[in-house]
């Protein structure tokens, strides 16, 4: 109770008005710590809009951090360390392995990049949940780790869009052609794997796609915090279910099919 004198007794303050600012702190605190520590996993092809969707939902949804990763690339043009990524050397990140201290890992084109498990305790213990940006390798070691985790798999409409996409972005970033046939390739690769996530988004309109990702992070906040549904927390809820993998083959196959995927 000490806590509850320090933050709320004052001389002037009646016993029931009292009680109810207790109860209603305690209810916030409990509330807090049932919805605290959600992972979401959020997972895409290259081109497919992913980080438009990621920066869309934090600007709309509080209480939810974003992890940086590690990687012992070295950093590129303007990238800060911190934001953009946490660079390392190579010897740290395998003395990271070796603790035990990475969510999920891989070394690609010989460089490591991994989520550190710190970022969700560090979520958790400040009443927040985690969103994790992070490859279908990396989701796969994540959800065996969390099998609690929130998994989401975002696609494209279908091939052409998403090359037409990859196309446009490469006039900017002046990315070899051969780069970006080898995007399309792993595309396919990838989307193979959306039978292994909870929730499928297809991105054929930005505000839709917004719209349902929101959905489906503030839903299962709702549901894992006990608490009852009011009509817009119903509206959501339903939203979110349109998007479960077992609600998804429709909307699904005219992708699969696109990158003749059977």
């Amino acid at each position: 109770m000490g806590k509850f004198r320090v933050a709320f007794i004052t001389p002037t303050l009646p016993g029931v008005a009292l009680v109810e600012k207790i109860t209603k702190f305690r209810n916030y605190n409990i509330f807090k710590s049932l919805m605290a520590g959600i992972l979401y996993i959020i997972s895409a092809p290259s081109g497919s809009g992913k980080s438009t969707l990621v920066n869309e939902l934090r600007s709309m949804v509080p209480n939810l951090d974003f992890s940086v990763s590690y990687t012992t690339r070295t950093p590129r043009g303007s990238e800060q360390n911190g934001r953009e990524y946490y660079f390392v050397s190579r010897p740290e990140f395998e003395k990271m392995i070796a603790e035990d201290k990475f969510l999920e890992h891989a070394e690609v084109f010989g460089n490591y990049y991994g989520t550190a498990c710190r970022f969700l305790e560090e979520a958790k213990n400040s009443g927040k949940d985690l969103l994790l940006d992070i490859d279908v390798q990396g989701a796969a070691q994540v959800r065996k780790k969390v099998p609690s985790a929130v998994s989401i798999f975002v696609m494209p409409p279908n091939r052409e869009v998403l090359e037409r996409r990859l196309r446009n972005r490469s006039q900017t970033d002046k990315v070899d052609p051969k780069v970006i046939e080898r995007r399309l390739e792993n595309a396919q690769k990838e989307i193979v794997n959306y039978k292994d996530y909870g929730y499928i988004l297809v991105n054929e309109m930005l505000d839709k796609a917004v719209h349902e990702l929101k959905a489906i992070v503030l839903s299962e906040r709702t549901q894992r915090s006990g608490k009852s549904l009011n009509g817009t927390d119903s509206e959501l809820l339903r939203t979110a279910q349109c998007c479960l993998l077992a609600n998804s083959h429709e909307k699904v196959r005219p992708v699969l099919d696109s990158f003749k995927i059977s």
